[in-house]
């Protein structure tokens, strides 16, 4: 595996499990919503889990399946920093309930998690795109399920959600 795959795989790992962290954090700071960050939070652990599966397992010729990560390795490496930053912030300045979903949902408009969504919703091409697809199917579009969840709990988001 070259060292710019092996890194980007990396920094894809961190990002997922700073995802996780920041959905930990608000499943401590809102009780009534505690059982929804917790399902995100564990499945971003999942998605990590994956791509470390992936990390071992590269096929020979050193690829992973299109769209499964972004490519740009410094817009991720940026976007994890800032990720990391605004988990700092937010531990000693908590947010509203409603501050904490619209940040969850642009977080999953972001680089990292655009490129997975892709990646999920295209037709597969080979096995290993299947089987990936299958382990992780449960866990599919969360930027719907969040603003899903808060248009049932009255929040009112800007935008609808995406049509399926």
């Amino acid at each position: 595996m070259d060292n710019l795959l092996s890194e980007l795989l990396d920094v894809s790992i961190a990002h997922e499990l700073n995802i996780s962290k920041l959905y930990t954090l608000f499943q401590e700071l809102f009780e009534e919503d505690e059982d929804f960050w917790w399902q995100l939070s564990m499945e971003e652990q999942s998605h990590a889990a994956l791509l470390r599966n992936e990390k071992t397992i590269l096929n020979p010729s050193g690829t992973l399946p299109e769209n499964l990560l972004a490519t740009d390795l410094e817009a991720l490496k940026v976007s994890n920093a800032n990720l990391e930053s605004l988990i700092d912030a937010l531990t000693s300045n908590p947010p509203s309930r409603e501050e904490a979903f619209m940040t969850a949902y642009d977080l999953e408009q972001s680089i990292g998690e655009l490129h997975y969504q892709e990646f999920m919703n295209r037709k597969s091409c080979t096995l290993s795109d299947e089987l990936f697809k299958q382990l992780n199917q449960e866990d599919k579009d969360h930027a719907d399920r969040i603003k899903t969840y808060m248009l049932a709990h009255g929040m009112i988001p800007d935008t609808p959600p995406k049509s399926k």
